[in-house]
């Protein structure tokens, strides 16, 4: 009587061998690994010669534990044995020709460098996930932290998204007639925001969040001399369009920004908001920047005309030094300042979308 093998397929990792076996509603199983590390397999179910008996052996490459793991599904039945030693098979069997019975399983397939890293991301989640367990056990006042933090992020979320729709009602319905009192229109919440925003870099000094101080500070800063030294302390700039542009950038950012990390700190993901908060960024930062290096030019006149927040020169020299010249020092660092942060938040995307990769694999 003619012996009948089913389609095996295999892959590996360094401490582990996987084996797929190509029968479907398989019933009274047979598989165990003899003295002689050969593994042996015999069933029935429904395989590639209709319903029958199938079997096979294999006589492994170097030694495994006898001990097997696997499970029957109406598909397949899945085997998994470990190595008696973690280390690389160039092959599967101990002969150098395969059967014709065995394929690699494609599915589960990793080359030795990817298995590596893929050791390496396990080992690394293992060592966090004690990091965490400790902390956690560590702080008592976790839980208040996180509250604070979800409080924050909250509060400046309903804050940009007040002003967003304010200002995308208005450009609906008045065009571009919104532009021109976009300050006084919105300005309240925005210094309300901002304001709130100065936290965001003592929470990096209190050791309540991994952000960094520098970029916090550059960007904050940032803003609020755009917002209260150069819309707010000059009248004649509060009627120009370059408002609104400015505005609409910076909440368009924190709308996304501001709810990803709220749902941080109650350990919750959204994928589709995970990737708007690290992909928006690209396009609106820079013009939000160039919106503001803007704004700064056209206020460089009006500083010169009022000689608002102008320096008194000594008498010999007479004069005062205007203010205008602070800002166009001001520019310059605005847009090292842009590099800086970009240079973190690109870093910030790519360390984030590296993991999540590595968790799927």
């Amino acid at each position: 009587m003619q012996i009948l093998t089913p389609h095996v397929y295999w892959a590996q990792r360094h401490s582990e061998i996987f084996l797929r076996v190509d029968l479907s509603d398989a019933k009274d199983l047979d598989i165990s690994v003899q003295e002689n590390n050969i593994l042996q397999f015999k069933a029935q179910g429904h395989g590639a010669k209709g319903d029958n008996e199938y079997k096979f052996s294999l006589e492994f490459r170097e030694p495994v534990r006898t001990e097997i793991n696997h499970k029957s599904t109406q598909r397949q039945v899945d085997i998994k044995i470990r190595k008696q030693e973690e280390r690389w098979w160039d092959r599967l069997t101990l002969q150098e020709k395969k059967p014709l019975f065995l394929a690699p399983d494609f599915d589960r397939w990793l080359d030795e460098s990817d298995a590596e890293m893929e050791l390496q991301a396990k080992e690394e989640e293992k060592i966090n996930k004690i990091s965490v367990e400790s902390r956690v056990r560590t702080d008592p006042y976790l839980g208040l932290k996180r509250g604070y933090l979800f409080m924050y992020n909250l509060v400046q979320f309903l804050g940009f998204s007040w002003i967003f729709v304010n200002m995308t009602v208005r450009l609906f319905i008045l065009g571009q007639d919104s532009f021109y009192d976009t300050f006084h229109t919105t300005a309240d919440m925005m210094y309300f925001c901002q304001m709130m925003a100065v936290l965001e870099v003592i929470n990096p000094l209190l050791g309540l969040v991994k952000t960094g101080f520098f970029p916090a500070m550059i960007q904050v800063a940032g803003r609020n001399v755009i917002l209260f030294v150069i819309f707010g302390s000059l009248e004649e700039m509060q009627n120009k369009p370059v408002v609104f542009f400015v505005f609409y950038l910076w909440s368009t950012i924190e709308i996304f920004r501001y709810p990803f990390y709220m749902l941080a700190c109650i350990s919750t993901e959204w994928k589709l908001l995970t990737w708007l908060r690290y992909s928006l960024w690209i396009p609106l930062y820079p013009l939000g920047v160039l919106a503001e290096a803007v704004a700064v030019i056209q206020s460089l006149a009006i500083f010169d005309a009022t000689r608002l927040f102008s320096v008194p020169l000594p008498a010999l020299l007479g004069g005062s030094l205007s203010f205008s010249y602070t800002l166009q020092i001001y520019l310059v660092l605005m847009f090292l300042g842009l590099f800086i942060n970009f240079r973190h938040l690109y870093k910030q995307r790519r360390r984030r979308f590296r993991s999540r990769k590595r968790k799927v694999q």
